[in-house]
């Protein structure tokens, strides 16, 4: 049951992210938002979104292990295995001199985050300095989009589909993100039980790759379209609201209990793939992903998988 639980939630969140994604962009064209400041808000959010109910969800279900882990351990597949699996299709060329200040801000939030969980918990406060953060970068980032935007003369995209149908779809997209996220959850609760696997391990490996899903189908679809920069720029995009505003909003809502195994292993981990990415990238100027970077990336992912389910 607990299976089949976790595979209907996969598969909702699969389509209720897509749809959450394909309708944001619809409404954003409407009010005649550029698409530059569209995938850096709506398409990091969209497939940030699962991640988002999931942790929700488990906080209020008392399995903190569960939503702690899941963030952490999307951001380490995020990069070891989606980034990887996508450098493996088609090696990644970074073109945006920018992507430098992204990981900075992907790595000083990673450090906050160590910084806030070491008295086990993350509390309303720190919640609070997670969302000013987030909403910082945010306006920066749009700023940043519209100079680059005038500079361009980006022309903006006329919506495809009529704003009644935007709306309706992204109620759906909602719908189905909190029914998603309830089978994955329960689902997962319930295999952990059955195979006497802690639910830390459960939320770092089925969880967070469930809910990292958006991430591998857009960066996949993105390479096979030959723009990688969408790729890295959306992985390193979604790992920034993981960390920040996930557990920003989470953490306001209710003080989050983090186990000292996430705080002594597994947030090293995700610290120390963050920090292996920038190594893959130099020198910046002529930053290449190659093949062999993507299956060592591939490789240490698999590695952490069997540490995490033997150890």
């Amino acid at each position: 049951m607990g299976f089949i639980m976790l595979i209907a939630g996969f598969t909702l969140l699969f389509f209720s992210g897509d749809w959450l994604v394909k309708s944001s962009i619809q409404i954003a064209r409407y009010f005649r938002i550029s698409t530059l400041v569209v995938g850096i808000t709506v398409v990091a959010f969209g497939t940030s979104a699962p991640e988002l109910i999931v942790s929700l969800k488990a906080v209020f279900d008392g399995v903190p292990d569960i939503s702690v882990g899941n963030v952490v351990g999307s951001n380490i597949a995020n990069i070891a295995l989606v980034l990887g699996t996508v450098s493996i299709i088609l090696p990644i060329k970074v073109k945006k001199k920018s992507i430098f200040f992204d990981w900075a801000v992907m790595m000083i939030a990673s450090l906050l985050f160590y910084f806030f969980a070491q008295n086990n918990k993350l509390q309303f406060f720190e919640g609070v300095i997670f969302l000013v953060f987030i909403s910082l970068y945010l306006i920066f980032s749009v700023y940043s989009s519209r100079r680059q935007m005038g500079k361009s003369g980006e022309l903006i995209e006329k919506p495809s589909m009529k704003i009644i149908w935007a709306v309706a779809l992204l109620v759906l997209a909602a719908t189905g993100l909190y029914f998603g996220s309830k089978l994955l959850v329960e689902g997962a609760v319930i295999i952990a039980k059955g195979f006497n696997v802690s639910e830390r391990v459960i939320g770092i490996s089925v969880v967070a790759f469930g809910t990292s899903v958006p991430e591998l189908a857009t960066s996949v679809m993105a390479a096979v379209k030959k723009e990688t920069d969408i790729s890295i720029g959306n992985i390193i995009g979604s790992n920034i609201f993981n960390l920040l505003a996930i557990l920003g909003v989470t953490s306001v809502l209710k003080t989050i209990n983090i186990s000292q195994v996430l705080i002594s292993v597994d947030i090293w981990w995700m610290m120390g793939i963050s920090a292996l990415l920038m190594l893959a990238l130099l020198p910046l100027k002529k930053g290449h992903i190659s093949r062999w970077k993507g299956v060592l990336f591939v490789a240490i992912y698999a590695y952490y998988m069997i540490l995490l389910f033997t150890h």
